[in-house]
Order: C-alpha cells, then sequence, then structure tokens
C-alpha cells in the first residue's frame, strides 16, 4: 500500500522524538538522574536545573533537532506533505512519553516519562518552514523573560507556530496544512503540562526570577516585609 511508507516515518520519528537528551547529558555531566530532579522532565529547562545552563541549552537545541530532524527526514522519504506535518507531530509525541524511559508505577501500570515537547515543537515549526525560527525563538524569549514562567512558554511557541503559519497560508505562500501542525503541537503541550496549569490556575507555578514578573514578585514581597 502507498500509505505504508509514510506510516514507517511517522514511526521512525516518533523513535527519533524519544531519544531522552535531557537525561543522557545530566547523567554524563553530574551522573544524576534527571527524572529524579524537580518537574522529573528530561526537557531543556529540568536538565538546567539539574546541571546547569549549558547542559540546559545542550538538550534544548537536540530537543529542537528532534522535531526539524524528523520533518527533514519525512521529507527526504515521501512526497506526501502530510507526512511531513504529522512527522514533527509524533516527534513531540516521542519526545513527551518515550518508549525508552518506560517504567512501571507501585501499582504495576506502565508509565512513559519524557519532557513537555516545547523545544521539539519549535524544530517541527522550523522543518516546515526555517524562516520561523525568526519569529517564534524571538517571541518565546520574550514571553520566558516577561512572564517568567516556563510551562506559559512552552505552551506559547506552538501558538505562535498557528499564527504563523496561518498568516502564510492567507497569503498563499503556506500549506493550511502547516497550521494543523501548529495546532497539534499546542493540544500535546498542553495535555503534557496539565499538573503545570492547575499549579498556574493556583497561583503556584514557579516563576523565574530573571524575568520581570520575577523582579516584580520579588519587589513586591520586599515591600510587605
Amino acid at each position: 500500500m502507498q500509505i505504508l511508507p509514510e506510516i514507517g516515518v511517522i514511526l521512525l520519528a516518533y523513535l527519533i522524538g524519544a531519544i531522552p537528551f535531557g537525561l543522557l547529558v545530566v547523567k554524563l555531566k553530574t551522573g544524576k538522574d534527571v527524572r529524579e530532579v524537580e518537574s522529573g522532565r528530561t526537557g531543556g529547562t529540568n536538565a538546567m536545573r539539574a546541571a546547569g545552563f549549558w547542559a540546559g541549552f545542550i538538550t534544548a537545541m537536540l530537543d529542537i533537532l528532534k522535531g526539524a530532524g524528523a520533518v527533514w527526514l519525512a521529507a527526504w522519504l515521501s512526497p506526501a506533505h502530510w507526512a511531513h506535518v504529522a512527522a514533527p507531530l509524533a516527534a513531540i509525541l516521542g519526545h513527551n512519553y518515550s518508549i525508552f524511559l518506560l517504567t512501571r508505577d507501585e501499582k504495576g501500570r506502565v508509565r512513559l516519562g519524557g519532557g513537555a515537547g516545547g523545544a521539539p515543537s519549535v524544530g517541527g515549526a522550523i522543518g516546515l518552514w526555517p524562516g520561523s525560527v525568526l519569529i517564534i525563538l524571538p517571541l518565546g524569549m520574550l514571553t520566558f523573560f516577561s512572564v517568567g514562567i516556563a510551562s506559559v512558554t512552552t505552551m506559547s511557541v506552538a501558538f505562535f507556530a498557528i499564527i504563523v503559519f496561518s498568516v502564510r497560508a492567507l497569503q498563499g505562500s503556506g500549506p493550511w496544512l502547516d497550521v494543523l501542525y501548529g495546532i497539534g503541537a499546542e493540544l500535546l503541550l498542553i495535555w503534557a503540562l496539565r499538573p503545570n496549569l492547575k499549579k498556574l490556575f493556583a497561583g503556584q507555578e514557579r516563576v523565574v526570577k530573571y524575568s520581570l514578573h520575577g523582579w516584580l514578585k520579588a519587589r513586591k514581597e520586599k515591600q510587605e516585609t
């Protein structure tokens, strides 16, 4: 069947996304298991908490490459654009629920560890349209250093991708399928960040001190003491 090569591409993209770079980078640098630090995720933010800035940076870059690489691989192996869109979504899914991080909880239920999907979702957008990096990354950094909440920043990058691809589609310079990529990525990020959303709505989500929000919060707390 003609669809079989595309299915193979999507499965391969999942496996690429499932490579736990954060776990490997932190283990090589410190010997720690990043899953035992803070959120327990394997993405760049938690890798930075576990092993410092450069560990987090390297992890984030490698995770971005997973999303972009999934698109490039799909484009190389298949002419079907829907496969080019589905591949990075599969990579995000693999990143968030890695078969290589399979464990069982105290009740014997299977759990798949991983990250939240922010970096590979940026990579997927870059793979679909390289120019998106000049829009999504600056806006993501602006969000991070103003709002100062990692989970909000993570969800924002897919939202920015939706806007970017919608504008391109309306101008006739890009396919509408790319918009579906942004929507799919956003849904995967929101699902992965359910615990963070509960904390966010309760006003308990961590605020980075090196941000406008963090600075204002610290200033307010200092004035109240």
